[in-house]
């Protein structure tokens, strides 16, 4: 059935119920899905168990979180110096404030879910032809049969070579996609014995699920299940409100469904672009739900709208409101790479593939548009200003564009570390189908060196390793010691990031940081290079420093000196590598990480999409949650909302599916009146009731916002 929408006003209104949505693409049906959810549930519960069994029997390292202070005999070199990285890892967690047993469980947990989603991903790419078959047959796949013909000693190894192989695959698939292949992870440490890695590529490898790998949404599916009912539950029958990061994530997990996506897609970014174009844009016809009045009328630059706009006579039928002339506000074009998208919550990464699919076509007629401006900044470190500038036929725009759109466009965040695996790992295959369709050969695309997706997490908790950094990498000049007074403050503002994700206003808190840092900075003695008998008036200009401060703006400053501390990180890293620290590494890795959160959390969007959790935030985070959002403290979704909108630049836009309580009951009365009408505009809202999120039992809403300013 088409959409039914009412106009009442400039706002149109869908009274829409799931089943009256036509869906769109081959959506998996309930059946297939229930045989995925026993098959992740049993792969987990495989894998949890197998390497609960290596940490104990093998490594000592028990489940209540005792760690035997020397290795066992039993071990030999290379197992003593996994046993030494294992607890290393273990103890990096209770350096951030888990509990012994908790930070084994966490290490336990994270290291299955980690070889589990890379047998997934290593099955979906068999089904896009990206590897060769490599677990589909187990040994007798036809790659390893090919990379044992190359080495034909491998025979000789207890597995043939089968795991030296896989290992290969991965650290091949890491250059590209490290947040999930990258080996040097601790999650990689543990590896299934024989008759476990055998099991599970059983699992994966049942008949019933052969038609699953072609299918982007499986991978989502995968996210979901790994959680189980029971476990949810379990939640939160001992707590009402999550205690901890994890609990906030599991219990939100929702699968968001693709008419969903494209509906708020469609009305947000294919929306500004179709504002932008004035109409003439093939989005017209690409985005289904994207809501259009037939007697729209596009205003010049400059040009006002009449003043009856928007009054219209109260007895006029919606037939007669739809055809009502809506003047449409001028809207700048922009180049493509300019365009930013985020979404806050991003779980698997629906709403940001859907984005790729309409940002294809964006670019295709943002060249072939020669009145296109070029972008302000440029387009990014390494494109020339112009767009058909950089590539002259449109040939070379299509084998560039996949890698563009992951460089410039696409950003998420979330607290979960499985989401940030499963988002990227989407995305980097979104981009080489977008390369295969278009007849581009592996060899000629262009190497994908950055995905923005993002995991909130607080900075690294072990305070020796934090003066150590601070003595070895930062203590040489006063300029470094304003640096280390700045990162201590960062840490310290970061230690709720797990807990809050993008709530966190940290941008805000680094704003007055680099401000005082930057006032420090001034006062620090400036040298000047003098000749001993100098008797010109006006000395010679000084040589500028590594970390120069003086007439720079803020953001300047702050810059400088992310570009200074990721420098000295990795120094520190490369030095713990050399010299066997492998907690000083994990430790460096983290704060990098967590400088990639807020460089996202800096940035200011076109777009906001998201299904942002519901309910109560964190116990952990509950006070500064209440400071930090006191006009939509009563629930999650909308603090995420009113954030997304304070993330965005002029005229952005947010679409979001929420609960639809907030569009009714009392308790949000500050939410309606203070955000939804004074800081934002309402363009479009559908009612679509029970049954959309899975099995969350609540009534939602999806609609789009559109920022006042």
């Amino acid at each position: 059935m088409e959409p039914r929408f009412f106009w009442a006003g400039d706002l149109a209104v869908a009274p829409w119920r799931q089943s009256d949505i036509h869906l769109t693409m081959n959506q998996m049906d309930q059946t297939t899905r229930n045989k995925l959810q026993r098959a992740a549930q049993d792969a987990r519960r495989l894998l949890e168990r197998e390497f609960g069994e290596q940490l104990e029997g093998t490594f000592d390292v028990l489940p209540d979180g005792t760690i035997l202070s020397d290795a066992g005999a039993h071990l030999d070199s290379h197992q003593r110096l996994v046993r030494g990285k294992i607890v290393a890892a273990v103890q990096h967690r209770m350096a951030g404030g888990k509990q012994p047993a908790e930070a084994v469980e966490d290490y336990r947990r994270e290291a299955a879910f980690t070889c589990l989603n890379r047998f997934v991903a290593l099955k979906m790419l068999e089904a896009r032809g990206l590897v060769q078959q490599c677990v589909t047959k187990g040994d007798e796949s036809a790659g390893f049969k090919e990379f044992t013909g190359l080495a034909p000693g491998l025979s000789q190894l207890p597995d043939k070579g089968y795991r030296l192989y896989l290992e290969s695959l991965l650290d091949e698939l890491s250059i590209e996609v490290k947040v999930l292949f990258d080996r040097r992870d601790p999650a990689s440490l543990l590896w299934p014995r024989s008759a476990a890695l055998a099991t599970l590529l059983a699992v994966w490898n049942d008949t019933e699920l052969a038609g699953v790998w072609g299918q982007d949404e499986t991978i989502g599916w995968v996210y979901q299940y790994f959680n189980s009912q029971d476990e949810r539950r379990a939640m939160r029958e001992a707590s009402q409100a999550p205690r901890n990061s994890r609990e906030l994530a599991v219990r939100n997990q929702f699968f968001t469904p693709r008419y969903v996506v494209q509906f708020l897609t469609d009305n947000t970014l294919g929306r500004i672009w179709y504002e932008m174009r004035k109409g003439d844009t093939q989005l017209k016809e690409q985005c289904e739900y994207l809501v259009r009045r037939p007697t729209e009328i596009f205003l010049a630059e400059g040009e006002s709208p009449p003043d009856d706009q928007g009054h219209v006579a109260d007895d006029l039928s919606q037939e007669q409101l739809l055809h009502q002339p809506v003047h449409i506000p001028h809207r700048a074009m922009k180049d493509p790479r300019e365009l930013k998208i985020l979404d806050p919550a991003c779980g698997s990464g629906h709403f940001l593939l859907y984005c790729f699919d309409l940002l294809q076509t964006i670019y295709e007629e943002a060249w072939h548009d020669e009145s296109l401006p070029s972008p302000v900044g440029g387009g990014g470190d390494d494109d020339p200003l112009a767009l058909r500038e950089a590539y002259h036929t449109v040939d070379r725009l299509r084998a560039a564009v996949p890698e563009l759109i992951l460089r410039h466009n696409l950003h998420g965040i979330d607290i979960d570390p499985r989401c940030v695996q499963i988002a990227a790992l989407a995305l980097w295959m979104r981009a080489q189908r977008a390369w295969q369709a278009a007849g581009i050969s592996a060899a000629a695309r262009p190497p994908i060196k950055t995905i923005r997706v993002v995991c909130a997490a607080p900075m690294p908790g072990e305070k020796s390793l934090l003066q150590e950094f601070l003595d070895k990498q930062l203590s040489a000049t006063p300029e470094d010691r304003v640096l280390g007074g700045l990162l201590r403050q960062v840490f310290q503002g970061m230690r709720l990031a797990g807990e809050a994700g993008s709530l966190l206003k940290i941008e805000e808190e680094i704003a007055t940081v680099v401000a005082e840092a930057k006032k420090a900075a001034l006062a620090c003695p400036r040298l000047e290079q003098r000749q001993l008998f100098d008797a010109r008036p006006t000395p010679p200009k000084q040589k500028q420093l590594d970390f120069e401060t003086f007439e720079i703006t803020d953001a300047a400053f702050w810059q400088q000196a992310e570009q200074r501390l990721y420098a000295a990180l990795r120094d520190y890293a490369e030095q713990a590598e050399r010299e066997g620290g492998f907690q000083r590494r994990l430790f460096a890795h983290d704060a990098a990480d967590g400088f990639a959160f807020i460089d996202v959390c800096r940035q200011r969007y076109d777009v906001s999409l998201m299904n942002p959790p519901f309910g109560a935030c964190s116990s952990a985070a509950k006070q500064e949650f209440e400071q930090a959002y006191p006009r939509t403290k009563n629930d999650l979704y909308a603090a995420f909302v009113e954030r997304g909108l304070a993330l965005l630049g002029p005229r952005g836009m947010v679409g979001a599916i929420t609960s639809r309580t907030g569009f009714f009951l009392s308790s949000f009365q500050r939410w309606r009146e203070e955000i939804l009408l004074r800081e934002a505009r309402p363009t479009v809202f559908a009612d679509l009731g029970y049954g959309v999120l899975d099995t969350a039992m609540v009534e939602t809403a999806a609609y789009c916002l559109e920022v006042v300013k």
